[in-house]
């Protein structure tokens, strides 16, 4: 599938890589179906993604493994949450963060109370709401992203 986005131009998406959030993501009901894309040929150490809707071309919003910058990072999940998912195996399970970045980079954060729950094996994805008194809307990551270079 072919499809022309702001970030990345047009790219070709295979139709195995496309995740389906089944009531859309926070803020976006209307956006279902994501593809995570990574730019391998600028850095392959970059741990930012970028989940690329399939509906709307001009939404792409970054996004991070937050244990990259929360290595404690474990909200409390209640199992009837993940239920539209799918059947879940450990090894298949992919969590990620979205990433703000201001004019100020110095004010770059992400978000550690709403997460995306993957499961890679069904292609199935929920956005959730998790541990508002644990985590942070707004986490600050300028300074723990400079000191790993």
């Amino acid at each position: 599938m072919k499809i022309t986005t702001r970030v990345f131009g047009e790219i070709d998406i295979e139709e195995s890589k496309i995740i389906h959030f089944q009531g859309g993501i926070v803020g976006f009901p209307e956006l279902t179906d994501f593809a995570i894309i990574h730019d391998a040929e600028k850095d392959s150490e970059n741990p930012i993604r970028w989940m690329q809707s399939m509906q709307e071309p001009n939404f792409a919003m970054p996004v991070m493994d937050p244990l990259a910058v929360c290595p404690d990072y474990n909200p409390t999940v209640e199992d009837e949450m993940l239920k539209p998912i799918g059947e879940l195996n450990p090894d298949s399970i992919l969590v990620l963060v979205t990433l703000t970045v201001p004019q100020d980079v110095k004010k770059m954060s992400v978000n550690l109370q709403a997460p995306f729950i993957i499961n890679a094996d069904e292609r199935k994805a929920i956005q959730l709401i998790v541990d508002p008194d644990k985590y942070e809307v707004r986490f600050p990551i300028y300074d723990i992203i400079n000191k790993e270079d």
